[in-house]
Parts: structure tokens; C-alpha cells; sequence
């Protein structure tokens, strides 16, 4: 394949993914296909209870920033997390933080997915994590803030329960990761799926 079949291809497959995108403004609950290294995993997004971080989620989709990220961390029984870092764990560059939507009623149950954060409660960028448990320490309690869900998986549970069964191990003692699968799932792409 020449390179500019392969451009253009590639091209074509972004405009695809960004023309479904904006040609469902009204659609309360989008959803997107994220193919991986190890299966494909279709999540409807919640625009009604979390309209802040499903937009900022788009705005990764949309400029393909999610390709060929890794999942970087898994915590069997508890989360798998990525959508930052490359495939040799360079920070990936970020918009703005956002507000947390955590109080939108959306709790963080086995197969949702949910906005990364850091100590800040609004902290929240690029990175999502997927709930492998119903996670009740990672919702809003007495005025506490917690992590928001903004979808769930409709298809796909499968590979993301052949994801929790990977092994996990200290990535670096600098960096101080302690839950990083040994053969990171990549994220090759996300794709608007189209709906009538």
C-alpha cells in the first residue's frame, strides 16, 4: 500500500468518525466501538447525566488522541484505567481539566465507564477507567466528591473480563506505578457507532 492510499484511507476513517459524532448533537446516548489489541468494547454514553464529560470525551474521539493509547493500569476486581499514555508510556498532551459530574446520579457499577482524576476533585482530562466491580468507595458520599460515570458497556464484556484476568506488576519505583498489566491492552481507535 503506498503511503498515499494509506493516508488517504486513514483520513477517510477519521472524517467517518467525526461526521457520526457531530451528526447526533440530540442523541442523549451515543456510542462509540473502542477497538483494542484484545476485542472490540461498545459503550452507550450517557449525554443526559454527564453532558460536560461526554463532550470532552468527544473531543478526544474526534481528534483521534485515543489512538494507540494503552491501558496502563489494572487493579483486578476493582478498575483497568488508560487513554494517556503511549505504547512506550510517554504522557500524552491534554485539553483543559474539567468539572466533575459525579453527582449526576450514575454510579460506578461492574461495566461502567468513568472519568480518571487525580486528588482534585476537578482534575479530570483525557483518562477514563472501567469499573470490573461495583466500586460503591468511588461514588460522591457525605459531600465527598467521586469519580464520574459517564456510560457503560453494551457489548463487549467479555473482552474487558479477559482484560482483568491479565497480570499486573510495578512498572517503576520512580514513577511508583504498582498495577501495570505486564503486556498493556492497546487502544488502537475509537469509532462513532452510527444509530438511527
Amino acid at each position: 500500500m503506498t503511503f498515499l492510499k494509506y493516508f488517504i484511507g486513514l483520513t477517510a476513517a477519521i472524517f467517518i468518525s467525526v461526521s457520526h459524532a457531530e451528526i447526533q448533537p440530540d442523541n442523549p446516548f451515543p456510542r462509540v466501538k473502542i477497538i483494542t489489541s484484545m476485542g472490540n468494547i461498545t459503550v452507550e454514553l450517557n449525554r443526559d447525566a454527564a453532558p460536560l464529560t461526554v463532550k470532552n470525551f468527544f473531543r478526544y474521539v474526534k481528534k483521534a488522541q485515543y489512538n494507540g493509547t494503552i491501558f496502563h493500569r489494572l487493579v483486578p476486581g476493582f478498575v483497568i484505567q488508560g487513554g494517556g499514555y503511549d505504547e512506550d508510556f510517554q504522557d500524552k498532551p491534554s485539553f483543559e481539566k474539567i468539572a466533575n459530574e459525579s453527582g449526576n446520579g450514575l454510579k460506578n457499577e461492574y461495566g461502567t465507564i468513568a472519568m480518571a482524576r487525580e486528588r482534585e476533585p476537578h482534575s479530570g482530562t483525557r483518562q477514563f477507567f472501567f469499573n470490573l466491580n461495583d466500586n460503591t468507595s468511588l461514588n460522591p458520599d457525605n459531600g465527598d466528591w467521586g469519580y464520574a460515570v459517564f456510560g457503560r458497556i453494551v457489548e463487549g464484556l467479555d473482552v474487558l473480563e479477559a482484560m482483568a484476568k491479565l497480570e499486573s506488576q510495578a512498572y517503576s519505583d520512580e514513577i511508583g506505578w504498582a498495577d501495570v498489566p505486564v503486556d498493556p491492552p492497546i487502544l488502537k481507535r475509537i469509532e462513532v457507532v452510527p444509530q438511527n
